[in-house]
């Protein structure tokens, strides 16, 4: 592994021209115009690999319902709404996303899913969840979004502040590989691209560590993997956690 520091600083005089657009503002501003576009057409592509994962995943949604018999459930990163179909009819939607772009991808999504309501649209990030009150949630969702989060530890403790007793955290995220894998080595070396490309996206984020530490009652977690093995963004962990 000691290869993966040359190469990335390869990669990296490679994208030297990108990082100082990015330190001009010009990256940032231009691309997350861009990203919904790219994100509408990858989307389509993730959800038929994972179809049967997500089917079975949300098909215990129910169960954390309150009282009312409504499901409260907030979506932190939304995108282009490609969850909204596995939710169950009647579901009270809040979303947010930091990236306003994605409106217009998302309201074009509920159209087609009309067994869900919307309650509020929320443009912020998931470590800043201010605008939701304390525990007012049944369920939080989160699909590939810790890979790009600033601080995972963060958004975990917001996680828990809007989530009420007894609340899930549902999540499907591809993490880091085992560290003695050349799938690993691969995530190590494309980092520095593919955060560039995938609008803060990182290959090996350890997340699943950092959900062992966050303060849930019940942890239920399994690995899997979506594409062949030695693509980097193969690894997978999905499940939920308990308040």
């Amino acid at each position: 592994m000691l290869l993966i520091p040359s190469l990335q600083r390869c990669i990296q005089l490679l994208l030297l021209p990108l990082h100082i657009l990015a330190c001009l503002g010009f990256w940032d501003s231009c691309y997350k115009k861009v990203f919904p576009y790219v994100m509408a057409k990858v989307a389509a592509i993730y959800n038929h690999k994972v179809y049967k994962q997500k089917q079975e995943l949300f098909s215990n949604l129910r169960k954390f319902a309150g009282p009312s018999g409504q499901l409260m459930l907030l979506e932190i990163g939304t995108g282009t709404g490609t969850n909204f179909q596995f939710y169950p009819p009647g579901c009270q939607l809040t979303c947010t996303d930091p990236n306003p772009n994605f409106r217009k991808f998302l309201l074009k999504s509920l159209s087609e899913n009309r067994h869900l309501k919307l309650e509020r649209l929320v443009v912020a990030s998931g470590e800043d969840l201010h605008q939701i009150p304390d525990g007012t949630m049944d369920v939080v969702v989160c699909t590939l979004v810790l890979c790009s989060v600033t601080n995972i530890k963060k958004v975990l403790m917001e996680v828990l502040r809007v989530l009420r007793l007894g609340g899930a955290f549902y999540f499907l995220e591809h993490v880091a590989a085992d560290h003695s894998s050349w799938t690993y080595f691969w995530q190590k070396v494309c980092d520095p691209v593919w955060k560039y490309f995938g609008d803060g996206c990182s290959l090996s984020r350890e997340t699943e560590k950092e959900l062992e530490k966050t303060n849930f009652s019940e942890l239920n977690l399994r690995h899997i993997h979506v594409t062949p093995y030695w693509i980097p963004s193969s690894p997978h962990i999905i499940g939920y956690a308990v308040k």
